[in-house]
């Protein structure tokens, strides 16, 4: 199931275009000017369709635009999903398991292409400010296409930083992501975006050279 999650989340087509503004920009808009870097630690929670909680984690999350980004959630981690510009790696422990696959094929019309890059944001999503709740200013994206990954979400920032992102999918499964401790533009070490397999993992799928 947190595959499903993560494929949901994240983590695009991944070729970086700037906005056109034909309207007074979102705070969407604004949190993603001039963005080149940002990473947080978050907590996680899953509800199914029926209201039952199904996942409650915390793990951390990076991003460099255009196109990469790091997910990792638990010790160790248990669970790791890499997009380093070609592939997109989702690592888990416990199955022993890697998945790769082309990073243009694997994220398309996801939550991920608003973070980690795109091509213009209002071609793919509907995005509509909403009235500011709990102090934070808040923008909702609905995808226009029938094959997008999510039905909708909501996303909260304050002081031009995101701290939640609400996300339902085509199940009605709902995710709640509290970011904290975040980091703008900050300096990334040049091995953060390389995923190394574990030696005793299997692979499924080919990555792209």
């Amino acid at each position: 199931m947190q595959s499903r999650v993560m494929a949901a989340l994240v983590m695009a087509a991944m070729l970086c275009v700037p906005v056109a503004f034909t309207q007074t920009p979102s705070a969407l808009d604004r949190y993603l000017d001039g963005l080149t870097s940002w990473q947080a630690e978050f907590a996680q929670t899953v509800v199914d369709s029926r209201g039952k909680q199904r996942v409650a984690e915390t793990g951390r999350f990076i991003v460099r635009r255009p196109g990469q980004f790091r997910w990792e959630t638990g010790s160790g981690p248990a669970q790791s999903m890499v997009a380093d510009g070609r592939n997109l790696w989702f690592y888990d422990r416990d199955l022993e398991q890697v998945t790769v696959k082309p990073v243009r094929t694997a994220l398309t019309a996801t939550p991920a292409m608003l973070l980690v890059g795109g091509v213009n944001l209002r071609e793919y999503f509907e995005i509509t400010t909403l009235p500011k709740s709990i102090g934070l200013d808040w923008v909702a994206v609905k995808p226009r296409g029938a094959d997008a990954e999510f039905r909708s979400a909501r996303l909260g920032f304050a002081s031009n930083d995101l701290r939640r992102m609400e996300i339902e999918d085509k199940l009605g499964q709902k995710t709640l992501l509290v970011f904290s401790k975040t980091l703008r533009n900050a300096a990334l070490a040049a091995d953060t975006f390389v995923f190394q397999s574990p030696p005793d993992a299997d692979l499924i799928g080919t990555p792209v050279p």
